[in-house]
């Protein structure tokens, strides 16, 4: 009696051990899921047919894990922005290669002077990616001074440009991963698909996708507007595809 006892709790915390190892498989280890997402919804948003099938199991699966299928307005917002932030699935790793113009368009604040032209600063570490970076997120979002590096380290990377010591901390407890010492995780295909997704559902996106608002899902990620006209693009062709324009 003692024996079957035993066996029956040794098999069922073996049962546990096999569910909490079956959440960290990847798509390709896994069964093939059934998800509105498809080659041709990624397609429709201007994904080269190669990107959209080496990319549709690992969307499929992190959008699965975080409830961004649920319905097409989740979808078609998920999808635009990840899309277009990540130039239609071509780039994993932010490009800060900035011209002195474009430093003063896009940090207006620290690259501009009152009349709009870039600054003599802007000028002096133009197309130089990494101290770009540096100066930008020096002490944001975590980052120590430009000296530390944590710019660079730290930069946009995976499907949705987690960016800044503390978001890659706190990805990387939600996910299990050491993103601090290992921040370049990112740009695997899979982890670059499901820390968008979780980052989507940690910061409540999903409840703003199901209002149809672009606009509040936009300044959510973005922190602005950036890129709205080409995300709302995007927005309404998944929407049709997915026939619920």
């Amino acid at each position: 009696m003692l024996t079957a006892f035993i066996d029956r709790i040794t098999g069922f915390l073996r049962r546990a051990d096999h569910a909490r190892d079956a959440t960290k498989m990847t798509p390709l280890e896994r069964a093939p899921l059934i998800s509105p997402i498809t080659i041709g919804l990624l397609e429709a948003l201007g994904i080269r047919h190669a990107l959209a099938v080496q990319w549709l199991p690992h969307i499929s699966e992190a959008a699965h894990r975080y409830q961004i299928d649920a319905n097409p307005r989740r979808v078609a917002a998920w999808l635009a922005t990840i899309a277009h932030e990540s130039a239609r699935l071509t780039t994993l790793v932010e490009n800060l290669n900035y011209s002195a113009e474009g430093l003063a368009r896009t940090w207006p604040a620290r690259y501009a002077d009152i009349t709009g032209q870039p600054t003599q600063f802007a000028h002096k570490i133009a197309r130089d990616p990494e101290r770009i970076a540096n100066h930008a997120y020096a002490n944001r979002l975590g980052n120590g001074s430009a000296g530390s590096g944590d710019g660079w380290k730290y930069r946009g990377r995976g499907l949705i440009q987690i960016t800044g010591r503390d978001n890659y901390a706190r990805s990387g407890a939600e996910l299990g991963l050491d993103l601090i010492a290992r921040p370049e995780q990112l740009e695997q295909p899979f982890l670059a698909a499901l820390s968008a997704a979780e980052w989507w559902s940690r910061n409540g996106c999903n409840q703003l996708a199901d209002t149809g608002d672009m606009a509040a899902v936009t300044r959510r990620v973005n922190g602005g507007l950036n890129g709205l006209d080409d995300r709302l693009k995007l927005y309404s062709a998944a929407l049709r595809y997915l026939g619920s324009a």
